[in-house]
């Protein structure tokens, strides 16, 4: 996808996370902050990020769930990116 954003993560708790909380998941670079996140998800997808949180799991991947502002919805974006 990006030098910032490696790849979209679809799990079942990634979509629960998309129908309960309009958040989708990535799996970011090690190195990218919540701000580089942020302006890249809009960057990319025309969308407007209402908060980033990133985490990094055990397998050593970075994380970042991507809340979507309520104008815009995860489970489109998803299906534009041909995960669902």
């Amino acid at each position: 996808m990006s030098s910032v954003i490696l790849y979209a993560l679809f799990t079942e708790k990634a979509l629960m996370q998309m129908e309960k909380n309009n958040t989708i998941v990535f799996v970011v670079d090690l190195k990218a902050n919540k701000k580089q996140i942020k302006e890249e998800v809009e960057r990319l997808f025309g969308v407007k990020v209402a908060k980033v949180n990133t985490l990094i799991d055990m397998k050593g991947r970075k994380k970042a769930y991507v809340k979507l502002a309520p104008e815009y919805s995860a489970l489109e974006l998803a299906t534009r990116l041909g995960i669902l």
